[in-house]
């Protein structure tokens, strides 16, 4: 295993401390066990307003366990996180506002049209009646879809139904996504696609990104790489720093070195 790698982030986003710094996520030495196991240990990160920050790390290493503590469906045991300044275990419904979500499993109603789907979500984040018929329109419109507002969900390929789940999740004007391994199951294609989308939407919105991804060609475009093994965060920083600072050829060379892969 290497040395935690910790380096300045590239672009200009200010240093966060709460929203004054422009941080929406602040993840502070948050630790989680699952009996003797630590699934977390001592995990920091921030994500800046606007910025993509990958959190790359293998099968196992914890990321879905710290998707988890954010979203506040579990307890940290140590630690903090504050989503928009909102601290997930004392605040958990103003912090879950500020939140929009790709879970890496699919999860619209396939009996439900794409409307139907956005309007029941936009529903459940408060949105009033009267203002969700717009609030669905101008969430497809972003993503292309308006086509598709009376598609079943059953209907569509696996990269129609991850971009409809993308203008969901938008819906409300969310401060932070979340992406858990959203490119799981796409072809090649999609996956290409997809990434665009979100590039294009985060600049478009400034809302933050934290994308969970175990694909390493799947972070060029992250401002920040969090690689996280065994619910250690080992390097943190620009893609192209972490790879000079690991001092191999590649971000894929470095990833393998980092967390004890083939190769290190």
């Amino acid at each position: 295993m290497g040395d935690l790698v910790s380096l300045p982030r590239r672009g200009a986003l200010p240093e966060a401390s709460g929203l004054s710094g422009g941080a929406v996520l602040e993840v502070a030495a948050v630790t989680r066990h699952y009996g003797a196991r630590k699934a977390l240990d001592g995990v920091s990160l921030q994500v800046g307003a606007g910025e993509m920050v990958a959190l790359l790390g293998p099968n196992g290493a914890g990321k879905t366990t710290l998707f988890r503590v954010i979203e506040g469906l579990i307890p940290a045991d140590g630690g903090r996180a504050t989503v928009a300044g909102a601290d997930v275990a004392a605040e958990p419904v103003r912090a879950l506002a500020a939140l929009g979500i790709v879970f890496q499993e699919a999860t619209l109603d396939p009996d439900l049209s794409v409307g139907e789907n956005l309007s029941y979500y936009a529903a459940l984040r408060g949105v009033p009646r009267k203002e969700r018929r717009a609030a669905v329109a101008d969430a497809l419109s972003r993503l292309g879809l308006t086509d598709r507002l009376r598609s079943r969900a059953r209907e569509l390929s696996g990269g129609l139904r991850r971009r409809v789940e993308l203008a969901r999740a938008l819906i409300g004007g969310p401060a932070l996504l979340l992406l858990d391994e959203p490119t799981d199951a796409l072809d090649p294609g999609s996956r290409i696609a997809l990434r665009g989308e979100i590039d294009r939407l985060r600049h478009l919105t400034g809302c933050g990104v934290l994308w969970a991804t175990h694909l390493v060609e799947e972070v060029g475009q992250a401002d920040r790489v969090v690689i996280l093994d065994q619910g250690r965060v080992v390097a943190t920083g620009a893609p192209a720093d972490v790879v000079a600072a690991s001092g191999r050829g590649t971000l894929t060379e470095a990833f393998l070195a980092l967390t004890g892969g083939a190769g290190s």
